[in-house]
C-alpha cells in the first residue's frame, strides 16, 4: 500500500466503535468488579488503551466504547485520560447499555450493541464504521485497512491474521479467493477434512505478502470496516453477533474482503492468555513493544514519583511508577503502580497490578492494630505464578503458589484459574498464610 494511498483517508471519513465485551466470565475474577476493557495491563495501562491508541495513531479520533457490565472504573479511566483539544472534533465516549421506553433489553451481542446505538452513530457524518474489540493486544494502522477497503470496493472488510492448524479450533476461520474476497466463514472448525478445504494455497503466499511459510489459515481478528450505506441494511435483521451471525450472513449477499495483518496479535480472553501476554513483555525482545514511540500506547498521566529500589535483585521485570521495592528478589514479573515489596520477598512469574492510592500512616497503623497487612506485598514472602490485583494486602511470610493444586479453585481468599493463583482486587491475605 503506498504512503499516499494510506494517508488519503481522513478522520472525518471514519467513526470507530470499540466493543466493551460481555460479562468477561473467562477473565474472572479480574472482571469481578470491572468491565473487561478496564482490566489493568503491563503495570500501568488498561486493555482499552490498546484499541484507543491504535485509533489515535491512525488519525481517527472519534471513538465510542460500548459497555454494560461493571463499567464504573472504565468510565473513570476514560474520563480522566482522553481529553482532546476543544477545537477539534475528537472524542472518546462511553455508551453504556440502557433501558428505554421502547427497549428494555441489554446488549445481546456485538451486532445488537451497535444496532441499539445506530441512530446515535448515524447522527455523525462518516463514510466508514470501524468495529473493534476492547480486549486484544496488537498495534495496527487502521488507515491501511480502510485504504484497502476503498481500493477493493468492499462493502465490509474483515481484518484477519494467518494462523496454523492447531490454532483454528479456537478461532473463526475464513476461506478467501485470490483477490482476498471472502467466500466462506467457519466458526472454530475442528474436523480435519473441513480444515483441508480452508487452508491458503501455498502458491498464493507470495502474492498475498505472507512471510511465514508452512500451512496457513486466515482467522478473523474481530475487527471490521463497514460502509455507512450498508450498516443500517445489515443490522436491520435479528442477528445479534458480528462474528457468529452477521459476517457469515453478509458473505452470501455483500462484497466482503479480507485484510491480512501480519504483526503480533493476542486475544486476551482467558486468564492464561492474559498472564502469558503480560509476562512476554518482560522478555528482552517482547513480541509486543511498548517502547515503540512511532505508535505510542497512551494511558492516564498520573504524576507519580520514580520507583525506589532499596537493594533488590531484579531480573527481567517491568517496574511501573511510584513503587518502593526493598531487598527483594524479583524475576520475570511485572510490578504495577505504587506497589511496595518487603525485604526478603521473592517474586517469580508474578503480575502485580499495584494500587490506586498510597495508604496513609494512620490507615497502616489502624490496619496493624486490627491484624490486617498494609496495602502491597509484605516481607519474607514467596510468590510464584500469580496475579495480584489492585489494592491487595499480602501479609508477611506469605507463600502463594498453584503447584500441586487443581486448575480451578474458588476460595474466600483467592482463586485459581488455568493453574494461576489470583488474589482479587482489595483482597487480604493474612500474615503467615500458605497457599
Amino acid at each position: 500500500m503506498s504512503q499516499s494511498g494510506r494517508h488519503s483517508v481522513h478522520d472525518s471519513d471514519v467513526l470507530c466503535v470499540i466493543m466493551g465485551g460481555g460479562q468477561g466470565t473467562r477473565l474472572f475474577p479480574l472482571t469481578k468488579e470491572r468491565a473487561k476493557p478496564a482490566v489493568p495491563l503491563a503495570g500501568k495501562y488498561r486493555l482499552v488503551d490498546i484499541p484507543i491508541s491504535n485509533c489515535i495513531n491512525s488519525g481517527f479520533r472519534r471513538i465510542y466504547i460500548l459497555t454494560q457490565f461493571n463499567s464504573t472504573s472504565l468510565h473513570g479511566h476514560i474520563s480522566r485520560t482522553y481529553k482532546f483539544d476543544p477545537f477539534s472534533s475528537g472524542f472518546v465516549e462511553i455508551l453504556a447499555a440502557q433501558q428505554t421506553l421502547t427497549n428494555t433489553s441489554w446488549y445481546e451481542g456485538t451486532a445488537d450493541a451497535v444496532r441499539k446505538n445506530l441512530t446515535h452513530f448515524l447522527n455523525h457524518d462518516f463514510k466508514y464504521l470501524i468495529i473493534l474489540s476492547g480486549d486484544q493486544l496488537y498495534r495496527m494502522d487502521f488507515r491501511r485497512v480502510v485504504a484497502q477497503h476503498i481500493q477493493t470496493g468492499a462493502d465490509i472488510t474483515v481484518a484477519t491474521i494467518p494462523v496454523n492448524r492447531q490454532e483454528c479450533a479456537a478461532l473463526g476461520i475464513l476461506q478467501i479467493a485470490e483477490d482476498r474476497h471472502i467466500l466462506r466463514f467457519e466458526e472454530k472448525p475442528k474436523d480435519p477434512a473441513l480444515l483441508n478445504t480452508l487452508h491458503l494455497p501455498a502458491e498464493w503466499h507470495e502474492k498475498l505478502g505472507l512471510q511465514n511459510g508452512g500451512e496457513l489459515f486466515l482467522a478473523s481478528m474481530g475487527i471490521y470496516v463497514f460502509n455507512r450505506g450498508h450498516v443500517r441494511e445489515l443490522l436491520d435483521t435479528p442477528l445479534s453477533d458480528f462474528g457468529k451471525h452477521l459476517i457469515p450472513h453478509a458473505i452470501r449477499s455483500h462484497r466482503v474482503f479480507s485484510y491480512i495483518f501480519q504483526g503480533y496479535w493476542e486475544d486476551i480472553g482467558t486468564i492464561r492468555s492474559f498472564f502469558n501476554a503480560n509476562l512476554d513483555l518482560v522478555s528482552e525482545l517482547p513480541r509486543f513493544n511498548f517502547f515503540d514511540m512511532s505508535a505510542p500506547i497512551f494511558s492516564r498521566p498520573r504524576y507519580l514519583p520514580a520507583s525506589k529500589i532499596n537493594g533488590a535483585r531484579i531480573d527481567h521485570a517491568l517496574i511501573a511508577d511510584g513503587c518502593i521495592i526493598n531487598q527483594a528478589v524479583i524475576a520475570r514479573s511485572i510490578v504495577g503502580l505504587r506497589t511496595t515489596v518487603g525485604t526478603g520477598t521473592q517474586l517469580n512469574r508474578v503480575v502485580t497490578m499495584g494500587s490506586d492510592f498510597y495508604e496513609s500512616a494512620e490507615s497502616i497503623a489502624q490496619n496493624e492494630r486490627e491484624g490486617r497487612p498494609r496495602i502491597g506485598i509484605g516481607a519474607g514472602c514467596k510468590i510464584e505464578n500469580a496475579i495480584i490485583d489492585k489494592n491487595a494486602r499480602i501479609g508477611n511470610n506469605v507463600t502463594l503458589s498453584p503447584a500441586g493444586k487443581p486448575e480451578k479453585v474458588d476460595h474466600e481468599l483467592y482463586y485459581i484459574r488455568d493453574g494461576i493463583v489470583i488474589i482479587p482486587k482489595n483482597g487480604v491475605i493474612p500474615h503467615g498464610t500458605v497457599i
